[in-house]
């Protein structure tokens, strides 16, 4: 039998581990401004190399407000100027309807499961 090990969280709002290839960012809890400032070194550190390829995981989130949406943005920037990939994994409702109203789901199309977003083509805009 193998055990897999859950990742060790490196702040109380975020994990990250490898899936197929790509680095996993999943976001937990409230993500607000208290959040928002412990996940963006990581964020930072990911997202400046070149061709990098994320997926954010919001599935874990219980709150998700202007910060969240800054982080997603920026993560989204600097992956443009990398030739970096992008992928979103989200099912929360509010969340879900935070980025249809501000128009983030037309420019990252959440995916309802991790699977789904990994399994996106590459040829899918960022």
């Amino acid at each position: 039998m193998v055990v897999q090990q859950e990742p060790a969280p490196l702040t109380r709002h975020l994990r990250i581990h490898q899936d197929r290839g790509f680095t996993v960012l999943e976001f937990r809890g409230e993500i607000d401004i208290v959040a928002a400032m412990e996940i963006l070194p990581s964020l930072d550190r990911v997202t400046g190399r070149p061709d990098a390829r994320i997926v954010i995981d919001l599935r874990q989130v219980e709150f998700f407000d202007c910060s969240g949406l800054r982080l997603l943005y920026r993560a989204r920037q600097r992956l443009l100027e990398r030739d970096g990939r992008l992928h979103l994994v989200c099912t929360h409702p509010l969340t879900l309807r935070i980025l249809r109203v501000t128009g983030l789901s037309r420019l990252l199309p959440p995916q309802p499961t991790l699977d789904a977003a990994l399994g996106q083509t590459e040829t899918t805009p960022t």
